[in-house]
């Protein structure tokens, strides 16, 4: 072999194994997540480092809201979490572009009675029409009751009429929240979490004759959780021969908020708390290793195929006592020889994920703030930034760049039709200024408390398919809040549907 071939062929190897590294290095779950052994580079102009684009794959958050439900049907997977003034959906043929899509508010109310506070919407399908069941109240929280919706049509998505308020004989005029329906034996049940014995946020199930109907008292469940303030957002799975009730427990603001388990065997009777058996310990529950706390209020949904299961559910980013930074996740789940549901434990924000069974696929990428790339995407940067792994499980790869000198800018370079940036919000960020494509300025702060990783940004508004670039100019300026002008970048989604 010439000197020019093996030149040649060790370019190729060298070629192949950064490849290889850098596809590996785009955690998909079932594996660890590893971390880079360098930085690419820090300095103005640096280049992406080339990564096999990982086909199939999605990064959380799907949503940057909280108490998500989500289903598949139609074609679509259609999503909705709390939003308080109203109830609105996300529809999309991919689970990876939920957080690309245009919300539609498929409820507004105008009764004063019941158009604040409306939190946690469920939507099944009975017959040839979806009912939406939610709470809300008047503007004071104890004054939280059930209601549901009927569509008017067989679409998820609405459009929506009032059909009727459900209450339990027995709970005429207490306060009640999460309502989820479930069928056992031929016969339709609603759960909720409302005042009983045991919590004033706890468990309890009644009978429904119909959809829209509820037809006899509700009885309390006494039910476990690690905490003793919160039952509540219970969820149902049938099978192997018993329905398994999922709920949250703790308060959500906690980073203890976390799901446990009831379950019930299929010739018993929903009716008598006797019948449930109660689970030992929680079954879903905070992963600090991975920078993940308080999961739960989470709904359970099939992959498009039908051959896998699947949990959504909220979750924070920071330890702190808190009842923001909650964004919805998704991740398969399993099950334990015993026939019981298997949630595992929750993934990294941005783990890379394989898309559920039957997705259509999507072609996402995602920058990182090192130049590495899933993609055809890169960053480079202007003037003096710092770079490092401070922010560990908090940021993508562990790693970000700041600045807070006016005038430096990051610039992403990104092949598709829109762009996500995720990165890390604190007390001691600024302000900073970002353009698509050279045109106008749009002024974001960056300043939040807690400080919190992985946070959505910016979303740019949509574009033609092609190249464009993102540039952040970090501005030097800070609101009242903020003890400075830092900007952090971490990672960009880029999304080409």
């Amino acid at each position: 072999m010439s000197r020019q071939s093996k030149i040649a062929l060790f370019a190729s190897l060298l070629t192949l194994i950064i490849g290889l590294v850098c596809a590996a290095q785009d955690q998909v779950v079932g594996r660890p997540q590893a971390q880079p052994e360098a930085e690419v580079g820090t300095k103005a102009g640096h280049r992406a480092v080339p990564a096999v684009q990982a086909a199939g794959t999605f990064r959380n958050p799907l949503n940057t809201g909280a108490d998500p439900f989500l289903t598949y049907a139609n074609g679509a997977y259609h999503l909705t979490t709390t939003q308080n003034d109203s109830i609105k959906m996300w529809s999309s043929p991919s689970l990876g572009t939920l957080l690309d899509a245009d919300p539609v508010t498929v409820w507004r109310d105008t009764d004063p009675t019941r158009n604040q506070h409306i939190w946690a919407a469920e939507f099944y399908r009975f017959g040839n029409r979806w009912y939406m069941y939610y709470t809300a109240d008047d503007g004071v929280d104890e004054h939280h009751r059930l209601y549901v919706l009927e569509s008017d049509a067989d679409d998820p998505a609405g459009p929506y009429h009032f059909k009727a308020r459900l209450t339990p004989p027995n709970h005429a005029n207490d306060f009640a929240i999460d309502p989820s329906v479930f069928q056992h034996n031929g016969k339709l049940y609603l759960a909720y979490s409302g005042l009983n014995p045991y919590q004033h946020n706890g468990l309890n199930i009644a009978p429904m004759s119909n959809p829209y109907t509820v037809s006899g008292d509700a009885v309390a469940l006494k039910a476990d959780g690690g905490c003793p303030e919160v039952r509540e957002a219970p969820e149902f799975l049938n099978r192997n021969g018993r329905t398994w009730l999922t709920y949250s427990t703790c308060d959500t603001g906690k980073p203890d908020y976390q799901l446990w388990m009831l379950s019930l065997p299929d010739d018993a009777d929903p009716l008598k708390p006797a019948d449930w058996q109660q689970h030992p310990g929680p079954v879903f529950g905070r992963n600090d290793a991975k920078g993940v706390y308080g999961p739960g209020h989470h709904a359970f949904f099939r992959s498009p195929d039908g051959t896998q299961d699947w949990i959504a559910y909220h979750a924070k980013s920071t330890s702190a006592y808190t009842y923001g930074n909650r964004t919805t996740r998704a991740q398969p789940i399993g099950w334990h020889a015993d026939g019981s549901p298997d949630l595992g434990r929750p993934l990294a924000a941005g783990a890379s994920q394989a898309l559920p069974a039957g997705d259509p696929g999507n072609g996402n990428y995602w920058i990182n703030d090192d130049g590495r790339s899933s993609g055809p995407g890169q960053v480079s940067y202007q003037g003096a930034w710092n770079s490092g792994k401070g922010c560990a499980a908090q940021c993508f790869w562990g790693d970000d760049h700041w600045s807070d000198r006016t005038g430096n800018t990051a610039t992403f370079t990104f092949t598709g039709t829109r762009i996500a940036l995720l990165s890390v919000q604190d007390t001691g960020n600024g302000i900073a200024a970002l353009s698509v494509d050279g045109g106008p300025e749009k002024r974001v702060d960056f300043c939040a408390s807690p400080r919190t990783g992985e946070t959505l940004q910016y979303l740019s508004p949509r574009l033609p398919s092609g190249k464009h670039t993102l540039r952040v100019r970090v501005t030097g300026e800070h609101g009242a809040p903020s003890t400075g002008s830092f900007v952090s970048v971490d990672r960009a989604e880029v999304y080409t549907n």
